[in-house]
């Protein structure tokens, strides 16, 4: 089982159809394919190999998909890296997965290129940066070609096909193994309920370094051989210009860009009468976000639930009438899940417990963290540290209360505060520092701290403490806002008590 296997049938079924017009630039199904073979052959060319894990940080563009491809067709794994991790970040990312190429372009390399270079046998390739469009820079880069197929597609169902970081409690992010499996039994479980067909037009505005963008996405567009119209980045104007003057029939976001286009409509009320779906995750929705939407377009936004470790696991049904507001629906098809205590035990139907899964959509494993992967399962069970319950009236559709683990979700990616923290920590005036999530309208939550200064450090503005994080950590897991406070709350053990942190860092923000 190959992922890319499967979605190259698309080209064979209808080639000439246009596969993805990336910024008014159309490839076909065919010219997409000739892209990702000539990619898999310069690949092969450098020396990957079955299992080589090759990093890829570049701006979203069409060499992406196309090497992304190509790495799956050679039977290697995709690393894809956020354009904005520092280069502390990328050198931890590298060096733990062992990537045996870095794949950059020239702007982003400067600034990484001390840590990188620091890296025995990573090949680094670069994209020329002028070419962010077109083929025209890895053709360059692949010299000539003999157009002979190399895609040999060389993977059983259970080796790894992406390997995606996430951050975790101890601060150290860690590798969350995808495979082949895992992928393309998620995408076809997608397909049946959100009802792809070729005829679909996709509004792709996310990025491609994330889950949601690539595998959900992008995967999901591509099997159904429909047509992706792709936006190098969001921006909530041009997405309701687009939507009303492109065919498109589905759009995907996350909370925030929902906001966002709210925020835009007045000004445009654009004609829908095209669209079909409008999906939204990585992120809790909002309900009056929710009914705002709804209200004015016209449209039910469909939410879904899924975490980086297993893909996409509940859904709410197709059926407009049937989507509720702050709940997740239910599990896709070959997915389980179950409402479990502290004790290990399920739970009655309504009350709340963690939320387990298990299915072809569960992840093989962390990285080279045989520790962590052992406790984050039980008897074969994904224990998701989130917390739900399930209506014993409605089908046990599930709903999602809170989250065990520390997480915050800001703007639709994961931050976990204690890799906050360790960096607010390393600073010589901080004595201790708190980090949590405060609810926001525009990224769902913000990312806020509470810093308890050293004595000679009092009078530090907490503007350079801001500086600092952003020198050390990708901008979105940085604080939004840091309050220097004389002491943290802590219960009798002395366990910091977020919760009590929370409010009063809450209202402080109203008071600015």
């Amino acid at each position: 089982m190959n992922l890319a296997q499967v979605l190259a049938q698309s080209a064979v079924r209808n080639p000439e159809k246009v596969a993805i017009d990336f910024e008014g630039i159309p490839y076909t199904y065919a010219q997409l394919y000739e892209g990702i073979n000539k990619c898999a052959q310069f690949l092969r060319r450098i020396g990957v190999k079955k299992g080589d894990r090759v990093a890829i940080q570049v701006p979203k563009c069409i060499e992406f998909v196309c090497l992304h491809l190509a790495v799956l067709s050679v039977g290697a794994i995709t690393l894809p890296l956020n354009v904005g991790y520092p280069a502390s970040e990328i050198q931890y990312f590298l060096t733990d997965s062992q990537s045996s190429v870095f794949v950059s372009y020239s702007k982003g390399y400067d600034a990484v290129k001390e840590a990188v270079d620091s890296i025995e046998n990573l090949k680094v390739v670069m994209l020329d940066e002028k070419s962010p469009h077109g083929f025209d820079a890895l053709v360059n880069e692949l010299e000539k070609s003999s157009g002979d197929d190399v895609r040999k597609y060389p993977t059983e169902k259970d080796d790894v096909g992406i390997l995606l970081y996430t951050s975790g409690t101890t601060g150290k992010p860690k590798g969350a193994m995808l495979t082949h499996k895992n992928l393309v039994s998620n995408m076809k479980a997608l397909h049946e309920v959100w009802r792809w067909s070729e005829n679909d037009v996709l509004l792709h505005a996310l990025p491609l370094f994330h889950a949601h963008g690539l595998s959900v996405a992008l995967h999901g567009g591509l099997y159904a051989g429909a047509t992706i119209v792709m936006h190098e980045k969001f921006d909530p104007r041009r997405t309701w210009e687009t939507l009303e003057s492109v065919p498109c029939t589905v759009f995907m976001g996350v909370p925030t860009m929902y906001y966002r286009l709210m925020r835009e409509w007045e000004s445009i009320k654009p004609d829908l009468k095209r669209m079909r779906v409008f999906i939204s995750g990585s992120a809790p929705l909002l309900e009056n976000l929710f009914y705002k939407f709804e209200e004015a377009t016209g449209f039910r936004i469909l939410e879904r639930y899924g975490m980086t470790e297993a893909l996409m696991i509940t859904s709410n049904p197709y059926e407009p009438e049937r989507r509720i507001p702050k709940s997740v629906g239910y599990p896709l098809p070959g997915v389980n899940i179950r409402i479990v205590s502290d004790d290990g035990k399920d739970v009655e139907p309504g009350k709340v417990g963690e939320v387990w899964i298990k299915g072809d959509n569960v992840f093989k494993g962390y990285w080279n963290n045989p520790e962590k992967t052992r406790e984050t399962f039980s008897d074969g069970w994904l224990k998701s540290g989130d917390l739900g319950y399930q209506d014993p009236e409605d089908d046990l559709r599930l709903y999602l209360v809170g989250r065990a683990k520390e997480l915050i979700i800001t703007g639709g990616y994961n931050v976990y505060p204690k890799e906050v923290e360790n960096v607010l920590e390393e600073h010589e005036a901080v004595l201790e520092a708190a980090v949590v999530g405060i609810p926001d309208e525009d990224f769902g939550e913000k990312v806020t701290a509470a810093v308890v200064l050293k004595e000679d450090s009092k009078g530090m503005e907490t503007d350079e403490l801001i500086k600092y994080c952003k020198s050390k950590l990708a901008s979105y897991k940085c604080p939004k806002i840091i309050f220097k406070v004389d002491s943290l709350p802590r219960n009798a053990m002395g366990k910091i008590q977020k919760h009590i942190l929370q409010k009063e860092l809450s209202e402080k923000v109203k008071e600015q």
